[in-house]
């Protein structure tokens, strides 16, 4: 043995090699959802409620076989009997399809930019409905922190005179179906696909009345539309996959730090991608954001690294 090299325990070891394949899988998890758009972008001939049909139709299969794949298809019938299972996993299914319905759009009709403004909020949106609903305390740096995101939306409210509905709308969804996610002790995978089946019925009809209307893009428009939109459940169900794996080997400061990969990529492409118009007035908006976003990662920071008494 060298004994130059310091002996370390086996767990140490195994500590070490999970947190850095749980960075590699929060990096891949946050780094696709923010390179989504291209996706979407490629189906922008396609109307964002067929997008969205095939979105939820094909996620319930997809979501079903990582399920049996990670032998957690057994655990379904416990979580269906949970009391109200059904009932919130149908609120959450609602503002999910809100939350992707509107992405889908933004990104159709250019304003990648203000999404990602609405997922750099969402986090700030979580504590403000903790402190309402939840009985949370603010402490200062966070009321600073949710104080500056308020005077970014509100100084771009007043410097465009339009509301940022689609920022606005992603980061109450998105904070919302969590909030109602939170009330049901679910795996993440489990709920989405609960979620898809629930809805997965309606965007068959849906697809079936479009067909009958010969309006439907999918089979009739080209080969490539037709893969994009067959391949949406996966698009859908693997950054997810990702995200659990992840989850499992971080910690949630850590994960919290990470997730902003996604609108900070987002936002990349809206301007150098996407060439959609970054005026000062998104530039102090999205800098208050920032602010706020730095001052509310330094308090959980903090609060994670402070010592216990």
């Amino acid at each position: 043995m060298d004994e130059r090299r310091p002996h370390r325990p086996d767990g140490e070891c195994g500590k070490g090699r999970k947190g850095k394949s749980g960075i590699l899988y929060a990096l891949g998890a946050f780094g696709f959802w923010g390179c989504v758009p291209i996706y979407f972008k490629a189906l922008a001939h396609v109307p964002a409620m067929e997008v969205l049909a095939h979105r939820v139709f094909w996620s319930a299969p997809v979501t079903g076989a990582l399920l049996i794949l990670s032998g957690r298809w057994g655990n379904l019938p416990a979580t269906l009997r949970q009391p109200r299972a059904l009932p919130t996993l149908f609120v959450s299914s609602s503002l999910v399809l809100v939350n992707w319905f509107t992405f889908i759009f933004a990104v159709e009709k250019g304003r990648i930019l203000e999404a990602s403004l609405g997922y750099y909020i969402n986090p700030l949106v979580n504590v403000l409905l903790g402190t309402l609903f939840l009985g949370e305390n603010l402490r200062r740096t966070q009321v600073v922190a949710v104080l500056l995101a308020a005077a970014g939306t509100v100084n771009l409210l007043l410097a465009t005179k339009l509301v940022p509905w689609v920022a606005i709308v992603l980061a109450l969804s998105f904070g919302l179906y969590g909030f109602v996610r939170k009330k049901l002790s679910v795996d993440p995978l489990e709920g989405l696909f609960i979620e898809t089946a629930i809805m997965a019925p309606f965007a068959l009809l849906y697809m079936v009345w479009l067909a009958s209307k010969a309006e439907i893009c999918f089979g009739l428009v080209d080969t490539l539309t037709t893969t994009l939109l067959a391949s949406a459940g996966i698009v859908t169900a693997l950054p997810l996959f990702w995200f659990i794996r992840a989850a499992k080997a971080l910690t949630l400061s850590a994960l919290g730090i990470v997730q902003y990969v996604a609108p900070t990529c987002q936002f990349l492409l809206g301007v150098f991608a996407y060439g959609e118009p970054l005026s000062w007035h998104h530039l102090v908006t999205f800098g208050c954001i920032w602010a706020g976003i730095a001052l509310f990662t330094f308090e959980a920071w903090r609060e994670v690294t402070r010592p216990r008494k």
